[in-house]
């Protein structure tokens, strides 16, 4: 995920109120989460719903993307399955013929075997029929695997129809691109009318409803720091004044780094520094690099 940072010069960043008699315990820079909503399909954008520094909820349409061809290919896939599904062979219909011609045998067999048991029918009338019978149920076994077969063949044709069916009706969902999260727009790639391709980025968006700010503080002032802890953040305002925000730390570094890093003298290596990011609920005042200074409680 790209950040947007801006982070003030080394030597400014580690003011303590021990050092040089100044309020502040570090400086830094506002920065924000931003990422990319993209395009997935390609096509005309048909409508392009946001502008800059507008603020989208969750879900929120940000731009439509042409799907009238996605439709058309849809539609010619549905008419094939329907086609295909005109051909299968309605089993019980096909066998109904046969199946009433086994039950009229099995029924004339039962009586002449019971004339043959009170000597009214001979042998040959009792096995002709049994032949018969026999016949019949080898004709409607085969009609039943031959109706079978066909119909297995035709809806083997059918399954992967429909399988590009859901994968259009997948790219069609995706013609709507919707906002991933709450969020503010930061930039516009896009325009109504412009082609989008998949994986081209349409908007830069960023929550900026918690700002954090980066900022360094010197390895002895770590005894006093603390995952969660409350601070107080303070900006400057257009009249010269303050302005002070409550604070949370929100992550600590675990390894110090040395400033500024492109000094690799002996005497200021020794200068280790850790950053540190602290949460700042935004009234809407805060903005991506501005400055700020923090205290820490007492």
């Amino acid at each position: 995920m790209k950040k947007i940072l801006t982070i003030l010069f080394a030597p400014l960043l580690l003011v303590s109120c021990k050092s040089d008699g100044d309020k502040a315990d570090a400086y830094g820079n506002f920065e924000a989460d931003t990422y990319y909503v993209s395009a997935e399909v390609n096509g005309k954008i048909t409508a392009f719903k946001t502008d800059e520094g507008n603020k989208v909820k969750k879900g929120q349409v940000i731009a439509t993307v042409d799907s009238m061809q996605l439709y058309f290919q849809k539609n010619q896939l549905k008419a094939r399955v329907a086609a295909l599904k005109s051909k299968l062979q309605d089993v019980p219909v096909q066998l109904a013929s046969l199946q009433e011609q086994e039950q009229m045998l099995l029924r004339e067999v039962n009586r002449v075997k019971s004339l043959f048991t009170d000597s009214a029918a001979t042998q040959k009338q009792v096995d002709d029929l049994t032949s018969q019978l026999k016949v019949v149920q080898k004709q409607l076994a085969a009609t039943k695997s031959q109706l079978s077969t066909a119909n297995r063949g035709l809806l083997a044709e059918i399954e992967p129809l429909q399988w590009q069916i859901r994968q259009i009706e997948d790219q069609l969902t995706k013609t709507v691109i919707k906002a991933p999260q709450a969020g503010t727009i930061l930039e516009t790639f896009k325009e109504e009318g412009e082609l989008a391709m998949p994986g081209q980025p349409l908007v830069k968006m960023a929550n900026l409803s918690t700002m954090t700010l980066r900022g360094f503080v010197a390895g002895d002032q770590l005894a006093q720091l603390k995952i969660g802890q409350q601070v107080n953040v303070s900006v400057d305002t257009q009249d010269g004044e303050m302005k002070t925000y409550p604070g949370t730390i929100a992550w600590i570094a675990s390894e110090a780094e040395f400033t500024p890093k492109v000094i690799q003298t002996k005497e200021e290596r020794v200068n280790l520094v850790y950053a540190v990011k602290f949460d700042v609920k935004n009234d809407g005042g805060l903005k991506i690099g501005m400055p700020g200074e923090v205290v820490f409680g007492k």
